[in-house]
């Protein structure tokens, strides 16, 4: 069971992010990613956490395409592959405005291929490229031009979907949103946020079987259930069905975070 810890970061102090990956190594995480929105770079920030921990995998959930050249990316990903051998994940996804999604990352990933960069030669291993890819399309890309995909706000039917996309030998690290104790309203807030404001999650979820009534008003009961995992043993009942159906490793967002949630989330592991 490979499971690792998924979070933003976004106006934490960089000792917390320290004492989070000490954490997390700490109680035996596989991995902790981070997303990129209003904090810090994200190549930044990973090279941050691999400094303040010895093992731990560390990855992009995502580095946004649309905020850096495909030069500046690749330079990135090859220095902290060097530096750091088979410890770091580059996830890469982004939205440019008035751009093609699959036409704009195809672009993106020409450039990061087409980078001359004869001072800085591929590292070995090179670090894993995954693609944020929800839909058919962006999942081919993926198993064409990637190492696989990095789901975000999927229940395991989006899983098992992505996995026969993918096919057999494409790494598959999955997010899943948990809440650890009782708070449907903490769910419903997180769920609610990516409903209203995301048209690409509501395609996505359109694509998996959800209604016009089940995106109305944040987002029905059903769905939200579907997104979030709610109570310990929801939590580690739908950690083992991503597994189950098809997905390498899953990154827990875990919501309304306790002191000791970490710790927690650890316990129900086995």
């Amino acid at each position: 069971m490979s499971v690792g810890i998924w979070r933003f970061f976004d106006g934490a102090p960089i000792g917390e992010l320290r004492e989070t990956a000490a954490e997390a190594e700490e109680l035996g995480f596989d991995a902790i990613w981070f997303g990129e929105y209003a904090g810090r770079e994200a190549f930044t920030q990973a090279a941050l956490l691999l400094a303040a921990s010895s093992k731990l995998t560390v990855a992009t959930g995502v580095a946004r395409f649309d905020q850096r050249s495909p030069l500046a990316a690749e330079g990135a990903i090859r220095a902290l592959g060097e530096a750091y051998p088979g410890r770091f994940i580059a996830g890469l996804g982004g939205h440019r405005p008035g751009a093609r999604p699959l036409t704009a990352l195809r672009e993106y990933l020409d450039g990061m291929d087409a980078a001359e960069l004869p001072g800085l030669p591929q590292p070995s291993p090179r670090p894993r490229r995954l693609l944020a890819a929800l839909g058919p399309k962006l999942l081919d890309l993926a198993a064409e031009r990637a190492d696989g995909a990095h789901p975000y706000f999927v229940p395991p039917e989006h899983t098992a979907m992505a996995r026969e996309r993918l096919g057999p030998g494409k790494y598959l690290a999955v997010e899943q949103a948990v809440v650890l104790d009782a708070a449907p309203e903490v769910a419903r807030e997180h769920a609610g946020l990516y409903v209203r404001q995301a048209p690409h999650h509501r395609t996505n979820l359109r694509r998996l079987g959800f209604t016009d009534g089940d995106l109305a008003d944040g987002g029905s009961d059903r769905l939200i259930d579907a997104v979030v995992a709610v109570g310990e043993q929801q939590v580690a009942d739908r950690i083992r069905a991503h597994l189950d159906a098809g997905a390498d490793h899953v990154c827990v967002q875990v919501l309304a975070r306790p002191k000791d949630s970490y710790r927690r989330l650890a316990d129900l592991l086995p």
